[in-house]
């Protein structure tokens, strides 16, 4: 059963090492990742590849998943992720 956002749920903080992380419903069943990163460059793929195991895990579908990221590690983009993801249910 896949899990469709109901409204947008926000996880995180704008603090250095740490991701603020927005969910919010998508008109169709894509998901659709943004990444805003100060180490996109270096670093995007990998953030990318974090966000999408967490919401395939979640089995999230028909969203927007927005990550601003200020430089997290793996760990704490996917739990925000799964916060986020579970606020908006």
């Amino acid at each position: 059963m896949m899990n469709r956002p109901v409204k947008t749920g926000i996880a995180g903080t704008l603090e250095s090492n740490d991701c603020q992380v927005t969910v919010e419903p998508n008109k169709d069943d894509s998901l659709i990742i943004q990444i805003e990163s100060v180490v996109k460059a270096r670093f995007g793929k990998q953030i990318e590849m974090a966000v999408k195991e967490t919401c395939e895990q979640l089995h999230l579908s028909g969203a927007i998943v927005s990550v601003n990221d200020k430089g997290a590690l793996d760990f704490t983009i996917k739990a925000r992720v799964e916060t986020a993801v579970k606020r908006s249910l």
